[in-house]
């Protein structure tokens, strides 16, 4: 009963919104689709059909509801070079390897990797994403009759300002409605979608990739499958979790990976290319309404009835109205906030922001941009939680004994630190280092003990160390080569 409920909600809790906003994100898909094409090197029907093909799939088998996945550019722009040097059909069996390996990592439940994504790398792959659907735009922005800026600047205007006169209908449509009735009534001559390339006039036939299926032909594909698989499910579970706070409410990462997966080999059996999540129309899908499933299926069922009964009507939707829409988005997802944050935040949280936009902006790749942003991340952490260790020394002159009371981490970062804390020029009788309140991660924490213990032993001083904690003293026992024997005895009263 309670999959039953929840299928329920997931589908049929908001109705009327999904399908407004579902038609909203079919119509910005247009443009986006047609434009990843033509980086992959591949006719505009590719990259429609595989929007269509992923975003009904994964409508069905992800595990993130309202999030929308179609043709992507941090996914063309691996395929052009594959496409370049072995043609169409080595594409189609490299997107079907991409889907069965990201299916794999949904088993492996790869997803939970995504606690290591700071919100410093979540805020700059977002403020990178803003720019780069901006940027995407300005092709269509330069060299263009005037009309097309007052075009635009209406479409904002009813974007930003219809909602003062009513949320019953999404603003972005009745941007899309109204500027192409002023391009018709008024006999406006502007680049409208007919202009973009050639539309699909029928039902892509389902069929395998025509290619020898051989060791060599996987020689060729698999490298380009991995990274496929890898820039596909990074930015597919960063835009998840950025859905996630959008409506507040949890996703299913493994099931998203999966999901992800069979809408690309859906794809490439019906002549489509690889994708992924799109956090702009994901953005243009949760603020035009949409919070289900149904919002993301009838994007691609919509976008399905344009290409295919509607294309009549759709041809004459001027490109203006549509870049208005993608610049709304990139407005809207861009965080603003952060520009202030700045100041308010870390220095370190501040760096790994920047260095993640400056790196996607520097590549034009998302996933490098996170890659660093993660790097720089650990490092930051690291150094932070290395310094977060006391050793604090006391003496006991009537016995000549010393004892060194050790807080905090010890691990490859503060390892060194550990070592230096001590005085070994002194020449007590008796060394003893309490670890009671310390914690050993690494080899490096053991090996930083073992030198430690051996200098004392060298000086002729009679050192011992006690308080591990479970964990600590099985590190210990495993990799420490002082004393062995006897560590090993007291692990076994210990347990």
């Amino acid at each position: 009963m309670r999959s039953l409920s929840n299928y329920r909600q997931e589908w049929f809790s908001n109705i009327r919104g999904d399908l407004l906003s579902g038609i909203v994100v079919a119509l910005a898909l247009i443009p986006e689709a047609v434009g990843f094409s033509v980086i992959a090197g591949v006719d505009p029907k590719v990259g429609l059909f595989a929007s269509v093909a992923i975003a009904c799939v994964t409508a069905i088998t992800g595990g993130r509801p309202a999030m929308v996945s179609a043709a992507t550019a941090s996914t063309a722009v691996l395929m052009g070079p594959l496409v370049r040097d072995h043609g169409l059909q080595y594409l189609f069996a490299a997107t079907i390897l991409m889907g069965l390996l990201q299916i794999v990592a949904g088993f492996l439940k790869l997803g939970r990797l995504m606690r290591f994504v700071s919100r410093s790398v979540m805020t700059g792959f977002v403020n990178s994403l803003a720019i780069l659907i901006f940027i995407a735009q300005l092709p269509q922005l330069i060299h263009v009759p005037e009309v097309t800026y007052l075009l635009i600047a209406i479409a904002l205007a009813v974007i930003y300002l219809f909602p003062y006169v009513t949320k019953a209908l999404p603003s972005p449509l009745v941007a899309i409605v109204v500027v192409t009735v002023i391009a018709l009534g008024l006999g406006i001559q502007v680049k409208t979608v007919a202009d973009l390339g050639e539309m699909p006039t029928a039902l892509p036939p389902f069929a395998l990739p025509q290619i020898p299926w051989t060791w060599e032909t996987l020689r060729i594909i698999f490298p380009y499958s991995i990274a496929l698989a890898a820039v596909g499910l990074l930015e597919s579970l960063l835009t998840a979790q950025i859905v996630d706070d959008l409506t507040d409410t949890p996703s299913n990462k493994s099931r998203e990976c999966m999901g992800q997966g069979a809408g690309n080999i859906v794809s490439a059996l019906f002549g489509g290319m690889g994708g992924c999540a799109m956090i702009g129309q994901s953005v243009i899908n949760v603020t035009s309404g949409g919070r289900g499933r149904l919002s993301t299926f009838v994007a691609g069922a919509f976008l399905l009835v344009l290409l295919l009964v509607l294309d009549d009507i759709l041809r004459i939707v001027p490109v203006a109205a549509l870049v208005a829409v993608m610049i709304m988005v990139s407005i809207g997802t861009f965080s603003w906030k952060s520009i202030v944050d700045l100041k308010r935040h870390p220095g370190t949280s501040s760096i790994v922001m920047l260095a993640t936009v400056a790196t996607v902006l520097a590549t034009q790749d998302l996933s490098k941009g996170v890659v660093v942003g993660v790097l720089l991340s650990g490092i930051f952490f690291a150094s932070k939680v290395a310094r977060l260790f006391t050793v604090t020394r006391s003496d006991d002159a009537d016995s000549d004994t010393v004892t060194y009371r050790v807080e905090g981490q010890i691990f490859f970062a503060s390892a060194e630190s550990f070592i230096g804390a001590f005085d070994f020029s002194t020449a007590e009788k008796k060394i003893i280092i309490d670890v009671s309140q310390a914690h050993l991660w690494d080899i490096t924490a053991v090996g930083a003990l073992d030198k430690v213990v051996i200098k004392f032993r060298r000086a002729g001083v009679d050192i011992e160390v006690l308080g591990f904690n479970r964990a600590s003293a099985d590190m210990v026992d495993k990799f420490a080569l002082h004393d062995k024997d006897e560590r090993q005895a007291a692990s076994a009263s210990l347990h």
